[in-house]
């Protein structure tokens, strides 16, 4: 897996792995068909989306609860800043996560702004980051701003690799400075991100917003969905805007919970 720390032995232009280290954490998803790993022994997960087209807050739940449910720290870059409009009302879709003391970090990769780069460079400094994101957000901007020459080591491995085909397929690791002790990791863009391998009664846990109040609730075993008491439904913001957790949150809470109880084994 990559990411993975090995011990080597190198004999003449070859060599094997003779162990693979026990790892910190491994960040995957799962739906009833597959389980699709992406890498381990993580520090961060960069997940980049962007103004337009418009990001799926629904997706970007899914990857914070899978990075939470690892201990991997989570940042979130919205990218396109330089597009006004969209971007605002991208930011302020974002407002709950904000609050949740995500990393929120505005990008604008088409303009490469100095002090864009110096704020992302200071967080990924001396970590290993995954980079993750929808198609159109802007994954190989970033990649090869960060790595100059991605493009071309993508396409001297596929062609090792006799696949014909370019690595947004897979997911390749680069070292961003000349020390290596900082490490990027892209990955292939991605439509669905299941959460099958996260029990119903985890997810209260792993969503932020959610787990602050969950044990304000008048039953151990409350599901935060119907319950009398519960300190979660207590909380959700009203039609006046008060309320410590956002509507769109605990929809989607409710809507995985009913998805995370149906999946079958």
């Amino acid at each position: 897996m990559v990411g993975d720390r090995v011990h080597w032995q190198a004999s003449e232009d070859e060599g094997t792995i003779e162990q693979v280290l026990p790892r910190r954490n491994l960040f995957y998803r799962q739906d009833e068909i597959r389980t699709k790993s992406f890498a381990a022994n993580l520090d961060h997960v960069l997940i980049l989306i962007a103004a337009e087209p418009e990001f799926s807050e629904h997706q970007l739940a899914r990857a914070l609860i899978a990075a939470e449910a690892e201990r991997i720290q989570p940042i979130i870059a919205l990218n396109k800043s330089d597009l006004v409009e969209p971007f605002e009302r991208a930011w302020a879709k974002l407002a709950p996560y904000r609050r949740m003391h995500h990393g929120v970090l505005p990008l604008s990769l088409k303009a490469s702004g100095e002090a864009d780069y110096a704020s992302l460079m200071k967080l990924l400094s001396g970590k290993s980051t995954l980079v993750l994101g929808p198609s159109g957000s802007g994954k190989s901007t970033l990649t090869n701003l960060l790595v100059p020459g991605a493009s071309v080591l993508t396409q001297e491995i596929s062609q090792a690799l006799n696949s014909g085909k370019h690595t947004t397929t897979s997911t390749t690791w680069y070292w961003i400075d000349e020390a290596r002790t900082t490490g990027l990791i892209d990955s292939p863009g991605f439509q669905e991100f299941g959460l099958n391998h996260i029990a119903p009664m985890q997810l209260a846990g792993l969503m932020p917003d959610i787990a602050e109040h969950a044990n304000d609730c008048k039953f151990y075993n409350c599901t935060h969905l119907h319950e009398p008491g519960c300190g979660v439904i207590a909380n959700v913001a009203s039609a006046d805007g008060t309320g410590a957790i956002s509507a769109s949150r605990y929809k989607i809470y409710g809507e995985l919970f009913a998805e995370l109880s149906q999946k079958r084994y």
